[in-house]
């Protein structure tokens, strides 16, 4: 600990920053279903995935490994500087995306970040492409589609073994496996997510020599990074919980409980692999397979859309971040701190403009509610709009497909006529 530099100690900092934001991101991957069906109060749910995101932060170092030493070539000359400037890249575009409500990557954010601030400052060389193909990109293309698959297929399953069963009869057997899935989830996400952070610190700490290369990430490392995570998703993303629980499609108990399970297996087998995949595109693709497993459940595929739009520009939003950050961090210290007075005025700015309209515990399972459209939002709808024959619905016309009620404006037969309107009259 001696030997830690200022540099390195604010770039140890900033990643636990990132890890918190990762936190706070990712609690409806494991508690969007549960709290939308109301298996669980939502602080009850926040509260104890975190408490699970802590342990699962023990129980592995695979993905660290893959961090620290398999995406970014250690050797090939990057400075702590170039490590902080892709924490930037990433802490921003988590945060966006939480703003805008969209259940984006944060392993992806981060990927983008450090791969976009390296070849920035060094080139391509710094950067294992093998690697990336590898343990990233297939992953990312694979996983929630494997995820999506399972969960349809569980689904169905369990819809047909409790088709002579009355839904009151079951309901509760399923509330309570689906709080068992959600704890796996969590513990699952720990060990996947929280290790993403352990293995940037251990980069940082290699990079100024002071653990030997190829090294497990400290015990400290391990702790500070498995708490930062945990605290951030006891704060609960509130935005994307709701867009994850309500947004999607309409969670029913048999539903959350297929989907958590599905989830977590594959979570759980990745971490084991050491692939660094993105846990929120898992549970995404679980979410999509539940609402398509069931008869009569509507997906709501422009908000699905606008999710998978966000998935690929993650890597290339992030890296520009980082990027632009590396070209201003690489002229010294003036650099650096000009890097890091503007990333806190960034994430200043969007947590006021959050303040404008904010989603908290007691609001998280309002459906119709309109977010406020930031220019981000405007820009993922640009590239993908709703479905053809939704334009001149509300701008939240995702919800109106499941809706019921409808206003005065919007159902003709409540419209009175003139000659109702005159009877009316007399």
């Amino acid at each position: 600990m001696e030997h830690i530099t200022l540099l390195i100690g604010i770039v140890i900092v900033t990643a636990l920053v990132f890890d918190f934001t990762n936190g706070f991101h990712d609690t409806a991957n494991a508690m969007a279903t549960t709290i939308s069906t109301g298996a669980l109060g939502p602080r009850v749910a926040v509260a104890m995935s975190a408490v699970l995101n802590l342990v699962g932060a023990f129980l592995s170092v695979e993905v660290a490994k893959t961090i620290s030493g398999g995406i970014i070539d250690e050797g090939s000359g990057i400075q702590p500087e170039v490590i902080f400037a892709g924490l930037v890249g990433a802490i921003l575009w988590n945060l966006v995306t939480w703003l805008a409500g969209l259940p984006s990557s944060s392993s992806h954010a981060l990927f983008g970040g450090l791969i976009g601030a390296t070849v920035v400052s060094v080139g391509l060389d710094g950067v294992n492409g093998d690697a990336i193909v590898m343990k990233v990109l297939i992953p990312a293309v694979a996983a929630p589609i494997v995820a999506g698959i399972a969960t349809l297929a569980a689904t169905r399953l369990t819809y047909r073994l409790g088709r002579d069963r009355s839904p009151e009869d079951t309901a509760k057997g399923y509330r309570a496996g689906q709080i068992a899935s959600a704890a796996l989830v969590s513990l699952a996400h720990g060990t996947n997510d929280a290790q993403k952070t352990m293995g940037v610190i251990t980069l940082a700490l290699v990079t100024g020599n002071v653990v030997a290369p190829d090294s497990d990430p400290p015990l400290w490392v391990i702790v500070s990074a498995g708490l930062a995570i945990a605290l951030g998703t006891y704060l609960g993303g509130w935005r994307i919980i709701r867009t994850m629980g309500k947004g999607i499609t309409d969670i029913q108990p048999p539903q959350g409980f297929a989907a958590q399970t599905g989830a977590a297996t594959v979570i759980l087998a990745s971490s084991h692999i050491g692939f660094a995949l993105s846990t929120t595109q898992v549970c995404s693709g679980a979410v999509m397979g539940a609402g398509v497993g069931r008869k009569g459940a509507v997906v709501r595929w422009s908000t699905a859309g606008r999710m998978v739009v966000a998935w690929v520009l993650t890597l290339p939003a992030a890296g520009l971040v980082a990027g632009a950050a590396a070209l201003l961090a690489d002229q010294g210290n003036a650099g650096i701190t000009a890097v890091a007075v503007l990333a806190v005025l960034a994430c200043g700015a969007i947590w006021m403009l959050s303040r404008r309209k904010p989603v908290d515990h007691t609001n998280v399972n309002e459906v119709g509610t309109q977010e406020p459209v930031g220019a981000v939002t405007a820009a993922l709808r640009s590239v993908a709009p709703p479905p053809a024959g939704a334009a001149s619905a509300a701008p939240e016309d995702d919800t109106s497909e499941h809706t019921p009620e409808h206003t005065p404006e919007q159902t003709p037969e409540q419209t009175p006529t003139p000659a109702a309107a005159s009877s009316t009259t007399r």
